[in-house]
């Protein structure tokens, strides 16, 4: 089965199954695949992170995060009055991270894959020279970024054209198609060197960009363990730092595992109560401790020790909300516009893969590397660009996050893997910036605590909270109008948002049958055999 956020994408990766190939042959092949179809967050110019569990339950991590390039500076954001200069961490050149994608996607490719790289990459290309036929969504979205794309690039790229896109139009990616060529002869060299390098350096110069040759060159993913803990008796398997994700989700777990949230009721005051309780803690905590653990020491330990998480919800009153003024990080006892992908893989053997991918804002920068037709990150933007100021998804970052040549940047991204019995259960993970650890987490609530199928849990209206700003933000279908009025009065503020996230997620059923749940919020679509 493959859930992905795009109908070809699901189409090619369920392709590669048919043929033998396993799950992380349909991942290689989903993920380029999403770079061609699903432009907004799809893509060979960003960055992203796999979870993955063998049939024989052996679980790692492969984390191909954007990096910061070696002419980064701290303070690269600021005026001269200190003060953080708008756009340039999210608009235009400046704002790009070093691309990890095609090297993670080769990476995955030689260390779990069994088909021969040409055959996982070819349908991708086959799309791009075909073209896209735009959805609906996708129309409005491309129509929606045209003035960004126009002031972001010294050309007009195939993006932008004179009349709107509408839904039916077909999208040419010749460009593209023959990076997707380079990258199929020649591996990871076709993108970190030679030609697409060349070109890639050369609109970096062209808008003042600071990624070099040996930036690109230089660049590798990291296999890191996974971080796994239980709740309900269920295992769960996460991904570690520089993604807060993993480490952010079991907090959550842990702090409202000793309430009963099932007999509460979904959705129900008490329950909406607790988890945002528990979510403002966890949120500061974020703001403190976390960042690339090869530049800080992550305290993960410290912050997943039961003591120290119930020592966190000790200033927790069942009768009112605690104010976020009131909540810092804790003393240990030893950043996100949505527009990411996630995509969940199972194939015949038992084998799962959980991706999140992104390039952080919807098109990233709006940058479109000439001549090579494909889009930038504006990863930079999860740094904190001055540690207390909150980025583009309203995340306060600390020093842990603050910029440095060659450090990977704080991510939200929680691609995660369920275990019930020691057997494969769940595979789930969202987009959504700051909200896709909330997403993830009311996700799994949603099926252990509340029954839900897994289409009924990626569907159910959401709601969110991150510590700063104060406040529960819920998707207008979220929280009956009696259930707010009672959190009102706790003293909890709520402020509606729009809807939000695009979980895509399998579930082990009853009867043993994988059951796909592509989030009906976007163009997801799950497909199996």
């Amino acid at each position: 089965m493959v859930v992905s956020a795009h109908p070809e994408a699901s189409r090619i990766g369920l392709e590669i199954l048919r043929k033998g190939g396993n799950a992380y042959d349909a991942a290689v092949a989903t993920g380029f695949a999403l770079a061609v179809a699903f432009p907004v967050a799809g893509n060979i110019g960003g960055g992203g992170f796999l979870v993955y569990r063998k049939q024989d339950g052996e679980v790692g991590a492969l984390d191909y995060r954007e990096k910061a390039p070696k002419a980064a500076s701290r303070d690269m954001y600021l005026d001269a009055q200190g003060n953080v200069i708008a756009d340039a961490s999210t608009l235009g050149h400046l704002a790009v991270g070093v691309p990890g994608a095609v090297d993670g996607m080769v990476a995955i490719h030689q260390k779990l894959g069994s088909l021969r790289w040409a055959q996982v990459i070819q349908p991708a290309i086959d799309l791009a020279r075909k073209g896209v036929v735009l959805t609906e969504r996708e129309a409005s979205m491309l129509n929606g970024a045209k003035e960004s794309f126009l002031k972001a690039n010294k050309f007009i790229p195939n993006v932008v054209r004179d009349t709107p896109w509408q839904k039916g139009d077909v999208l040419p990616m010749p460009e593209l198609a023959r990076t997707l060529e380079r990258i199929r002869d020649k591996g990871r060299v076709g993108f970190y060197e030679g030609e697409t390098a060349d070109l890639l350096v050369k609109e970096m110069k062209r808008g003042g960009g600071i990624i070099s040759h040996q930036d690109l060159k230089e660049y590798q993913s990291v296999w890191r363990p996974v971080v796994t803990g239980t709740y309900r008796g269920y295992k769960v398997i996460s991904m570690p730092p520089p993604s807060s994700g993993g480490i952010a989700l079991l907090q959550l777990l842990q702090m409202v595992e000793p309430f009963d949230l099932g007999k509460w009721g979904w959705q129900q005051a008490n329950t909406v109560h607790v988890m945002t309780e528990a979510q403002r803690r966890v949120y500061a905590d974020r703001a403190t401790y976390l960042g690339d653990p090869d530049f800080v020491q992550v305290p993960m330990a410290s912050l997943l020790n039961p003591a120290y998480l119930k020592n966190r919800m000790v200033t927790f009153d069942m009768g009112k909300a605690t104010p976020s003024t009131q909540v810092g990080a804790g003393q240990l006892v030893a950043k996100e516009s949505d527009q990411t992908t996630h995509y969940s893989i199972v194939d015949q053997w038992g084998n799962a893969a959980s991706i999140t991918t992104t390039l952080n804002g919807g098109y990233g920068s709006k940058v479109v590397v000439e001549g090579a037709g494909f889009i930038l990150n504006n990863e930079m933007d999860d740094f904190s660009a001055k540690p207390g100021v909150p980025n583009m998804f309203g995340l306060i970052g600390g020093e842990a996050n603050a910029i440095a040549p060659g450090k990977r940047m704080l991510s939200s991204m929680t691609p995660t893997i369920l275990e019930k019995d020691g057997k494969l259960f769940m595979v789930v993970g969202t987009p959504g910036g700051s909200t896709i650890i909330t997403s993830v987490f009311q996700a799994i609530l949603n099926v252990v605590d509340h029954g839900m199928s897994m289409q009924q849990a990626v569907a159910a209206p959401r709601f969110h909270h991150q510590w700063l700003p104060d406040r529960i933000e819920p998707e207008p279908a979220a929280i009956s109008s009696q259930v707010r009025e009672s959190l009102q009065k706790k003293g909890h503020t709520l402020q509606n948002r729009s809807n939000y996230g695009a979980v895509d997620g399998i579930l082990k059923g009853k009867d043993g049958k994988w059951e796909g749940g592509a989030d009906p919020r976007g163009d997801d679509t799950a497909l199996g055999y």
